[in-house]
C-alpha cells in the first residue's frame, strides 16, 4: 500500500493481499518450483481468487497487477499463465519464477495490455537477465513490454517507476 499512496487516483481501489509471514513461498524465485511448493500454487491461488471478486465489479481491462520483489514475482507469473487484456501489470524488482532454462510457453495472448518491468541492475535478488527474459516473454504474448534497468540502485522503487506507474493509472 506505500506504492499505492504514491498514486491515488479519484475512482480507484487499491488491493493489496498480505502474504503470511510476509513471504509467498519460502525459496528464492529462481528455485526449481517443487521447493517452493505448495505455498506457490496457494498464493497464486490468493490472487486469483481476489482478482474474480475484483470482476464481479470491474473487468480485467481496467485492473493493475502489480507488486514489488516477491510480490512482483508472483504477480509477473500469474499475469504469465492467466494471460489476457489487462489495465497494466507491472513488476518492480521481479520475473518471472523458476529456475533458469524454465520454458514459457504460456497459453494465451495480453492484446496488447501495457507491461512495466522496472528493477536495479545489480539487484541483489533479481537477476538482470531474468528481468529482460521476463519482459520478452511478455512481448511475445503480445504485451506493450517497458522494462526499465537503473544502474546501482538498491532493492527498491524509484520515482521513475512511480512515474511509469502513475502513466498507466492515468491511461485507464
Amino acid at each position: 500500500m506505500t506504492i499505492a499512496a504514491e498514486v491515488m487516483h479519484p475512482g480507484f481501489a487499491y488491493l493489496a493481499p498480505q502474504a503470511d509471514g510476509n513471504a509467498w513461498y519460502p525459496y528464492p524465485f529462481t528455485a526449481p518450483f517443487e521447493k517452493n511448493e505448495p505455498y506457490l500454487s496457494a498464493a497464486l491461488g490468493v490472487i486469483e481468487r481476489l482478482l474474480a471478486r475484483v470482476e464481479t465489479v470491474v473487468p480485467a481491462q481496467r485492473v493493475i497487477l502489480l507488486g514489488f520483489s516477491q510480490g512482483a514475482c508472483l504477480t509477473l507469473e500469474f499475469a504469465a499463465r492467466h494471460a489476457r487484456r489487462y489495465g497494466g501489470v507491472v513488476g518492480f524488482s521481479g520475473g518471472l519464477i523458476g529456475p533458469p532454462g524454465t520454458p514459457r510457453d504460456y497459453p494465451g495472448s495480453f492484446d496488447g495490455t501495457p507491461v512495466f518491468l522496472g528493477c536495479s541492475d545489480i539487484d541483489p535478488h533479481i537477476p538482470k537477465e531474468r528481468v529482460a527474459e521476463s519482459a520478452e516473454v511478455f512481448k511475445r504474448m503480445g504485451a506493450k513490454a517497458d522494462v526499465r534497468l537503473y544502474p546501482g540502485m538498491g532493492h527498491t522503487v524509484n520515482l521513475d517507476e512511480i512515474q511509469a506507474l502513475r502513466e498507466i493509472v492515468e491511461s485507464l
